[in-house]
């Protein structure tokens, strides 16, 4: 195994350490971060993170905790506290912890306000370590050697160790007997070149800052002893027997009843719930019931149980090029299609027994009239660009094919049945023309690239504003991980102005002269849904869509569909200004 390193970096310490202590043969080569070209995963590498470990297998590891955990195999203890306590060294203490060493260490500076942010969360290791000799155990286990590691350009050297730092009794006493067991020193040589603390400044500079935790985890003082970082709420034993009491006799809380229209009321917490509105073109299965609409649904019931008001809406997706497959198939007209698989879904949803407070639909008066009201906004303000695109034409069927009426080889994954627009395979978004091999999906005959002139929202310049946007919303909301990752991932590398117009029939229609034969994209057109189903739901619907002061929104969705709610539906909604 290879560890791929810069000098002095105090995380490669972990896995240097954890091969220590379990034997394992590990090489550690070191390379400037610059320099590194190693063509692993473009995502972590355009961030310069190090170390690196490469495995026998050929598979990389670029976490240096998950890293100490491999090397250690069956020699930690299996506890699921060890996890947590590795969670809270990369969530909760790597986010404040990392500029004040940066500032302290890395560039001599005293910053008492960066200090002030770290004092809770050494105030919670230092109880969690009295009168004890590791964090979890009676042995080392990966989260002493990862918080040890974390901590060590703070006191590696004892004596520089501030005051400030010398009152932690318990941090200070677990530093030193662990500093004085082999496996530690030997890292330390490794990875300091001798040099100690000091050969940590530079590579402590160029790390990438880790992004600041939403909620910090408070802790109480018997969570601490037993060596848990779980934020929940302690429960005493009476309230545990006073709830199953409750439960067994059916007094369980009764969940909110609404007169329909349901409001926002003031003075309430008002909670507004979507799930990925569903194509219209197939039978629901467990998948897609488990995946947005469960989830949702749990949410919404547990919402009105908390006496909170709520509206759960939903409904299906059905402009698009889905549905004139479909159609195609079934010999049926596009609105034939909806009705009849419309049907099947409210039906399916109610014998699940999902509590919707309204399941509509998207082909209505007032998803044009919305849509349109946005798209005229954005061209008003300049953020629309006019462009020719290269399409692929069927000379067989006549027409110019929609991303969905193209199949082919993925350009980048080499999946034999990418679609036109996205391959299933590896996630990715792709245009027609970049695929290998393209077929007509209706007459399976290759296709003719030619030319047709398309609508282009003007994401570069929405950049800015989306940027402003996502630095307002991700200290407050409760975003998943997974939505942060891939919204971050969109706007690292660039936006690209994007088409919302097709050479469909339909759609909504575009209102643009010189462009009325088109209609708009599907993922331009799908998210204004949630807007326009409310609006078929309630005139009032403005009222939960332009109320941010009273309104709290949450979108359930696939991670397929995430880019296209955090990224290209706020930019038009932000260039919109409404």
């Amino acid at each position: 195994m290879k560890l791929i390193t810069d000098t002095g970096n105090q995380h490669a310490l972990k896995p240097v350490i954890a091969a220590n202590i379990a034997g394992a043969k590990l090489q550690v080569e070191e390379t400037d971060r610059s320099s590194c070209n190693i063509d692993l995963s473009a995502s972590f590498l355009q961030r310069k993170q190090l170390p690196i470990l490469e495995l026998p297998s050929g598979h990389v590891l670029f976490s240096a905790n998950a890293s100490c955990r491999y090397l250690l195999g069956s020699k930690d203890v299996d506890d699921c506290h060890v996890d947590e306590w590795l969670e809270w060294e990369s969530s909760q203490l790597q986010p404040f912890l990392a500029p004040y060493l940066v500032a302290c260490v890395g560039q001599g500076k005293k910053d008492s306000a960066m200090f002030a942010a770290v004092f809770p969360l050494l105030e919670h290791l230092d109880k969690a370590l009295k009168d004890r000799q590791y964090i979890v155990g009676s042995s080392v286990t990966a989260a002493d050697i990862v918080v040890w590691s974390a901590l060590y350009p703070l006191f590696g050297d004892f004596s520089k160790v501030s005051d400030e730092l010398m009152r932690y009794s318990g941090i200070v006493d677990w530093f030193q007997n662990l500093s004085t067991k082999e496996a530690f020193k030997s890292a330390i040589a490794t990875v300091t070149k001798g040099k100690g603390v000091s050969a940590c400044k530079a590579s402590l500079v160029a790390q990438p800052l880790p992004l600041k935790p939403v909620v910090k985890s408070t802790l109480s003082r018997s969570q601490s002893e037993t060596g848990s970082t779980s934020s929940e709420v302690s429960v005493s034993a009476e309230e545990v027997t006073a709830a199953i009491s409750s439960f067994k006799d059916g007094k369980c809380p009764k969940p909110r009843t609404n007169k329909h229209p349901i409001l926002p009321q003031e003075g309430e917490k008002n909670i507004l719930i979507t799930s990925a509105l569903p194509y219209v073109n197939n039978v629901p299965h467990l998948g897609n019931i488990i995946g947005c609409v469960l989830s949702a649904d749990v949410f919404a019931r547990f919402c009105r149980l908390r006496n909170w008001n709520t509206l759960y809406i939903c409904g299906t997706d059905e402009y698009g090029t889905a549905t004139e497959t479909k159609a195609l198939e079934e010999g049926l007209t596009p609105q034939q299609i909806c009705d009849k698989y419309n049907k099947i879904h409210s039906e399916i949803y109610e014998w699940f027994e999902i509590s919707f407070d309204f399941f509509g639909r998207t082909t209505t008066p007032q998803q044009t009239e919305i849509a349109q009201d946005i798209f005229w906004r954005l061209y008003k303000r300049n953020f629309l660009l006019t462009e020719t695109v290269e399409q692929l034409k069927c000379q067989q069927c006549d027409k110019f094919l929609a991303d969905r009426f193209v199949e082919g080889t993925c350009p980048l994954c080499n999946y034999d049945d990418a679609r036109g627009d996205q391959c299933d395979k590896c996630g990715k978004l792709i245009n027609a023309t970049e695929l290998k091999k393209p077929r007509c999906k209706l007459c399976n005959n290759t296709p003719v690239v030619q030319t047709s002139e398309h609508l282009f929202l003007d994401l570069p310049k929405l950049e800015p504003a989306l940027s402003a946007f996502l630095d307002t919303i991700y200290p407050t909301d409760d975003w998943s991980n997974n939505a942060k990752v891939i919204t971050r991932s969109w706007v690292r590398d660039g936006l690209k102005p994007r088409c919302i117009t097709r050479d469909l029939k339909w759609g909504t229609p575009v209102p643009l002269e010189g462009f009325t034969e088109k209609v708009f994209y599907v993922w331009f057109d799908a998210p204004i849904g949630y807007l326009s189903i409310t609006a078929n739901y309630t005139d009032q619907w403005e009222k939960w869509w332009k109320n941010p002061q009273q309104v709290t929104l949450y979108n359930f969705m696939a991670k397929d569909n995430v880019p296209f709610h955090s990224v290209v539906f706020p930019c038009s909604l932000l260039g919109a200004e409404d």
